[in-house]
């Protein structure tokens, strides 16, 4: 399948404004990436940056990882490494994130370890926040662009946003950002779309509570055991 890039309209903004804590949010100068992208949507995740560094200093990372980011259904997944154990993976998740800080960050999540592979899950806390199906899309798109024009061709698997019984009244426009970014997935090369939003609901359409610990948000072992089986075919070995 052919390439077609995604185009912002608009100005090229620049990270001047966005210094948090004296970390310069990943400030995406190539091909104005950042064009009409929301700032961060928390300050916090200065403080998760500055752990990754820490975790880099203390433990050199492997060269040319798997990185898996994203929000906390990525940050909580403690057995990543321990369920790909044939590849070389790394957990750069900070929980509570959106799609667009993905964006801002990617020097610190992605692009310095020279990913041989990305996965990312994101989307879930637009969502909850107001954020259309239609934004999920762009500021996906805007990951992908910020990624390749740093590192072309890059493959980038995207996980569908998964269905949580916390959340079951967002599940129309989950459905319809799931939709959306599989769609466009389907017209980009080395973009792949990962469907974990159909597996986990039961035979009503309903979000399996046995996937999930008692918050009915984040998942157990047996919704990281799926999603490990489901994710595993798409990694690159």
């Amino acid at each position: 399948m052919r390439f077609i890039p995604f185009l912002h309209r608009g100005r090229t903004l620049c990270a001047a404004a966005l210094l948090v804590a004296g970390v310069l949010a990943g400030c995406a100068t190539g091909g104005g990436v950042t064009a009409d992208l929301d700032p961060v949507s928390s300050p916090a995740w200065a403080t998760d940056m500055a752990r990754f560094a820490a975790e880099d200093a203390a433990t050199p990372p492997p060269g040319r990882p798997i990185v898996f980011t994203g929000s906390s259904s990525v940050r909580m997944w403690t057995t990543l490494a321990a369920d790909f154990p044939e590849v070389a993976v790394l957990n750069r998740g900070f929980g509570g994130s959106q799609v667009r800080d993905a964006v801002w960050y990617a020097d610190e999540i992605a692009l310095r370890y020279r990913p041989r592979q990305i996965v990312l899950y994101a989307g879930d806390n637009d969502i909850a926040e107001g954020r259309s199906a239609a934004q999920v899309l762009a500021d996906t798109q805007a990951f992908v662009t910020r990624i390749r024009a740093t590192l072309p061709g890059t493959p980038i698997a995207l996980l569908g946003i998964k269905p949580s019984p916390s959340r079951a009244n967002l599940l129309d426009v989950q459905r319809a950002a799931n939709d959306a970014l599989r769609d466009w997935a389907a017209t980009q090369r080395n973009i792949a779309y990962i469907d974990v939003f159909t597996p986990m609901l039961d035979a009503d359409g309903v979000p399996r509570e046995d996937l999930f610990i008692a918050d009915r948000l984040h998942m157990n072992a047996a919704g990281y055991a799926m999603w490990r089986d489901i994710i595993g075919p798409y990694l690159l070995r």
